[in-house]
């Protein structure tokens, strides 16, 4: 008798668990099919009708870890940070870094994690949370991901720099820098941070380092020229003869560009600038109108070719 109860308990097991596999077929398949219809509101923006589709979607089946990361970003995307301290509004952001840490440990997809990290760290950013300390360790998590992107580098300096700790910043740029040096665009972030710092010998080191990666790039050779002209023309503090030697070495790099392209509007456009510059410090009123007369010659050009663009692209928009 009792191996027969033991029997009949067993089949019922068995029975139970075919009816379990079976409900749970059912169930990824109004899973998927909640997740689809999520998507299409998703791409309307309607975000909270998404995130319905997709919290059914979640309840339905969690093992599709997309489902946290869209169900994530349709309440990010409800979120208003002019509401911020509205208990219905903050909830909102909430439930989205649930969902986003969620998404980030279960998603495999490199691309989709790191989109995971992104969001995350954005969530604690100063438009939303402000929390910096809950954005580190996300971005120390994206460095470790993909050491050699240096774009978690600039992002992580970034939270060290808006905190105050400017030599952990100016530390985290140089490793962006040696995780892919080859990169133009670390060393526009490091003379960034120096500009920012008003260190402007390191500024110009770090764009020099730009321009011998790159020398044949007229826009790297233009760039150095902008940031001598703001620093001659903005800083009252520098004596004529310091502001004569920058706007010199200005009116050499802005001439590189142009002589590799000859054609570079912006920057026949800075050399009328430099040359204003170097006609109101100098004392010789002779060189002072000609280079007056040769900067309007650049400014007409520049504006002649500004123009013909503008038309161009009008007549290619019709």
């Amino acid at each position: 008798m009792k191996l027969r109860s033991s029997m009949a308990g067993l089949a019922l097991v068995a029975g139970l668990g075919l009816a379990v596999a079976g409900c749970g077929k059912v169930n990824e398949v109004r899973a998927q099919k909640a997740f689809k219809d999520g998507n299409k509101l998703y791409a309307a923006s309607d975000w909270r009708a998404a995130a319905n589709k997709y919290e059914e979607a979640v309840q339905l089946n969690p093992s599709n870890a997309y489902s946290y990361f869209f169900l994530a970003n349709s309440l990010d995307n409800l979120y208003r940070p002019t509401r911020v301290g509205e208990p219905e509004n903050d909830a909102l952001l909430v439930k989205a870094i649930e969902n986003y840490n969620k998404a980030a440990e279960n998603i495999a997809d490199p691309l989709w994690k790191r989109r995971s990290f992104e969001f995350l760290v954005s969530a604690y950013g100063p438009d939303k949370l402000n929390d910096p300390t809950m954005a580190e360790p996300i971005v120390r998590k994206m460095i470790e991901l993909d050491p050699a992107d240096p774009a978690n580098y600039f992002q992580l300096a970034s939270i060290y720099e808006n905190s105050g700790e400017y030599e952990i910043a100016e530390e985290t740029f140089l490793k962006a820098k040696a995780a892919k040096p080859s990169d133009p665009n670390v060393y526009m972030q490091l003379a960034g941070y120096y500009n920012r710092q008003g260190d402007f010998p390191r500024t110009i080191e770090a764009l020099g380092q730009r321009v011998a990666i790159e020398p044949n790039n007229p826009e790297a050779h233009y760039t150095v020229s902008t940031y001598y002209w703001d620093k001659a023309y903005r800083d009252f503090r520098l004596k004529d003869a310091e502001k004569l030697d920058m706007v010199m070495k200005g009116l050499e790099s802005v001439d590189k560009a142009i002589a590799i392209k000859d054609d570079y509007m912006e920057a026949i456009a800075y050399k009328n600038l430099l040359l204003r510059l170097e006609a109101n410090l100098i004392k010789d009123p002779a060189r002072q109108q000609q280079l007056i007369r040769e900067a309007d010659q650049l400014r007409d050009k520049a504006e002649d070719m500004r123009k013909a663009k503008n038309a161009a692209t009008a007549a290619a928009a019709k």
